[in-house]
């Protein structure tokens, strides 16, 4: 591969994850310029020296794992797919919060006594061959097909799957199945332990680079962290309101004998300056999660709070991220 100097980030190129791809970037402060929708690459401004391209899932992880490509954003299912086995495609992060789906064993309706992969083995034993596997992940249906000891031919498909079994050129598919209604309109059945895979949508890297490279692990841990923080800053909300005390450790030991109001370490209290300089009144602010927020304003209400203030939190950085140190103690290992 030519040497170059860029630094590549590659994203869907269309569909429901592209546009969660770039909702989750903008909202990160990281929006992509791209002044031309028919361009296949575009910037971050915030991120100069970086250039944005746009792929399909699938090849993303192959223009990573090549080095083509330095970090990339696509579904897990396509990482474990296509990342091979060289280690080159490293993980940085496997939750980015969207992308849902599940890699599924699906067989006809008509088959009325296989609902398990154990009732699947025994089906094959009847039918006396190997069961034809319609699917676009070959490598994990073949792998999790022979865990569960079903012998199997894979058909390795393009297009629609769920005709596979009706139109006779194969027994059953895998396919990535989110609210399972494709699979009910098909008259196919996904077996209640037939999960391959869940997946969402990841970020990853190309190793080599990150090791070689000191401008693309700066430019990684910026963007992994950047992203960390935003989506543990989503779960939470930043909570101000006044409160009498005597001092600021007397309001807060009646906040610490409350469920909610401990906040990330601690609250932050100061005195409020008011008019005639004497004054008992003071500013607390606490970071609660969003599923507390009701219980935590009952709290500050009942032990005297007033004036509440809610607002959302954009970010929230840590020292040290666990995924960075996860990171860079991978980047550590003897490869």
């Amino acid at each position: 591969m030519t040497k170059r100097s860029d630094i590549r980030l590659s994203l869907p190129s269309k569909g429901r994850l592209a546009e969660d791809a770039a909702r989750l970037l903008s909202a990160c402060g990281l929006a992509i310029d791209k002044p031309n929708p028919r361009q296949y690459a575009a910037r971050i401004l915030a991120l100069p020296g970086l250039t944005v391209l746009f792929q399909r899932p699938g090849d993303i992880v192959v223009s990573v794992r090549d080095g083509s490509v330095d970090l990339g954003i696509t579904g897990m299912d396509m990482v474990a797919e296509r990342r091979g086995a060289n280690g080159t495609v490293l993980v940085l992060h496997d939750g980015l919060g969207f992308g849902h789906c599940r890699l599924a064993v699906a067989v006809p309706e008509e088959w009325e006594t296989v609902h398990t992969m154990e009732d699947l083995a025994r089906y094959n034993q009847a039918l006396g061959r190997p069961v034809r596997v319609a699917t676009k992940f070959p490598h994990l249906t073949g792998e999790f097909l022979t865990r569960h000891g079903v012998p199997h031919a894979v058909i390795d498909a393009e297009g629609t799957l769920e005709v596979a079994p009706a139109i006779g050129y194969a027994d059953l598919i895998t396919d990535l199945v989110s609210s399972g209604q494709t699979l009910r309109d098909n008259r196919l059945r996904a077996l209640e332990d037939g999960i391959v895979i869940r997946s969402q949508a990841t970020l990853i890297a190309h190793r080599p680079a990150l090791q070689s490279r000191p401008q693309v692990l700066a430019l990684a841990r910026t963007l992994l962290e950047t992203i960390e923080a935003h989506l543990r800053a989503e779960e939470h909300l930043s909570i101000v309101a006044n409160m009498r005390g005597e001092s600021p450790q007397a309001i807060a030991q009646l906040m610490f004998e409350q469920r909610t109001l401990g906040g990330l370490q601690g609250p932050t209290i100061s005195q409020v300056v008011v008019r005639d300089g004497n004054s008992s009144w003071h500013a607390v602010h606490i970071v609660v999660r969003q599923d507390q927020l009701f219980e935590a304003v009952s709290e500050l209400r009942a032990i005297g709070g007033s004036g509440v203030v809610v607002t959302p939190v954009v970010y929230i950085f840590e020292e040290e991220p666990d995924r960075i140190r996860a990171m860079m103690e991978t980047l550590d290992e003897v490869t």
